[in-house]
This record gives structure tokens, C-alpha cells and sequence, in this order.
């Protein structure tokens, strides 16, 4: 009821303006025509004004675990009761889980998967996976925390035959899927051939792509990225 009145209020002073805006637009004065049609845009709720762009989903992919591995932690580069730590270049991957209105997800379960250094995935459908590189565990999840922060150790992804680089992510509240999407490389000189990549518009892409970076002080190649997974509507 009180918007009504106002937006009757409004009706009621734009009807008075009009006998004089021509006269104050002579003298070069703003009317109260022009200010009124701006209070629409302060009356717009501050939620509205700070949605964010939800990440957009893609194909879960044919390699989606058939059963969740022993270890499937966070930690991606060390199996459990493995010798020898994954190969591959270190990737320290970090972001937030948040609503289109900028709030954490608190509780949200984070799954990645993604191929090893060789290009081969850890699953029976993988038909090279005779070179597969044991000693990366190809799966893990983590928790969002009360802030929505979350963070992963895994490898830098690496293309295999017909994919650009890229890492698999799944988010859940429960048993609900709040999103399926794909990681990429920002940047990676095959992201333009690849099939997916290429569906998604330019605004799209940046919201999907990695920024990585070198991380100091490390004894092998390793590299960060931050990314926030924003949950649509």
C-alpha cells in the first residue's frame, strides 16, 4: 500500500512538471521531472543491486566417479598409503561457495575431478588408463566453511586428445546438486577449439576461468587461483 502511494504521489508531480519543464530547461535548470525519474533506480532493494552472476553449469562429463575412492580428501596430490606424491605442476585451488546475493553457503560439499598429469582419468571407462598415474587420487571434496571458503590441493589441469584443460566441480547441499560446472585455464591457446568452452558467451567464459598465478618459496612448480562458485536462483 505505501508503494502505491508513492508511485500516485509520483504520477501526481510529474503531471504538475510538465506545465513548467519546458520553462526550466530554457534557464538550463534540472526539473523535478528529471529528478523523480531517477528515484525508481534508489528504490530498488540493495539485494537487487548487488546480485551477483551465477556461474554457469555444464556437463558433468563421463568421468564422474563410479564409486568415491578410499581417500577423497582434499588433498588430490597425496593418496593415502601411496610412496611418491602426484606428478604434475601444484595448483593451491581456492574460492567461496555464495548465493546470487553475495552470501556464503556454509555446509556446502565441494567435489572436483579432473585428469591426471598423463591426461587419464581415475575410472574404468578411461581407456588409457593403463598409464595412469597412480600416485594422483583424481577425486576429492571439501566443505565450505561459515565464510564459503573452501580450498583444494590438486594439479594444474593439462589437456587431453579432443579437451582443453580443465577441472571438473560439483556442488551440494545435501543430497541436492546446486551446481555442475567446469574450470578452465584462462587464456589456454585451446580453450577457442574446445566444445564447451566455445558454447559459453565471452561473460560466461570469465566467469569460469582460472587466473593462475606462481606461488613462491615452493620445491616444485606450483602455482595458486581463486574462484567464487556463485549459486543461481
Amino acid at each position: 500500500m505505501a508503494e502505491q502511494r508513492v508511485q500516485r504521489r509520483l504520477a501526481s508531480i510529474l503531471e504538475d512538471d510538465d506545465m513548467t519543464s519546458d520553462r526550466d530547461m530554457a534557464k538550463g535548470g534540472l526539473t523535478r521531472r528529471a529528478l523523480i525519474l531517477a528515484v525508481p533506480s534508489l528504490l530498488v532493494p540493495g539485494a537487487a543491486l548487488a546480485a551477483l552472476a551465477p556461474t554457469p553449469g555444464s556437463s558433468e562429463g563421463p568421468f564422474y566417479p563410479v564409486r568415491m575412492p578410499n581417500d577423497d580428501d582434499a588433498d588430490l596430490i597425496r593418496v593415502e598409503g601411496a610412496v611418491r606424491e602426484a606428478g604434475g605442476d601444484i595448483l593451491r585451488l581456492a574460492g567461496r561457495v555464495l548465493d546470487a546475493n553475495a552470501r556464503p553457503i556454509a555446509g556446502a560439499r565441494i567435489e572436483i575431478w579432473q585428469c591426471d598429469a598423463n591426461g587419464v582419468y581415475l575410472h574404468p571407462g578411461d581407456r588409457r588408463r593403463a598409464s595412469r598415474d597412480s600416485g594422483f587420487q583424481g577425486f576429492g571434496h571439501a566443505k565450505a566453511d561459515a565464510a564459503g571458503h573452501f580450498a583444494f590441493r590438486t594439479i594444474v589441469p593439462v589437456p587431453y586428445p579432443g579437451r582443453t584443460p580443465h577441472i571438473h566441480v560439483k556442488v551440494l547441499s545435501g543430497r541436492r546438486d546446486l551446481l555442475t560446472t567446469q574450470l578452465y585455464r584462462a587464456g589456454h591457446p585451446q580453450n577457442p577449439s574446445d566444445f564447451l568452452f566455445r558454447r559459453l558467451a565471452p561473460d560466461e567464459q570469465r566467469r569460469v576461468s582460472m587466473a593462475i598465478r606462481p606461488r613462491a618459496a615452493s620445491p616444485r612448480p606450483a602455482f595458486e587461483t581463486e574462484i567464487d562458485l556463485v549459486i543461481g536462483g
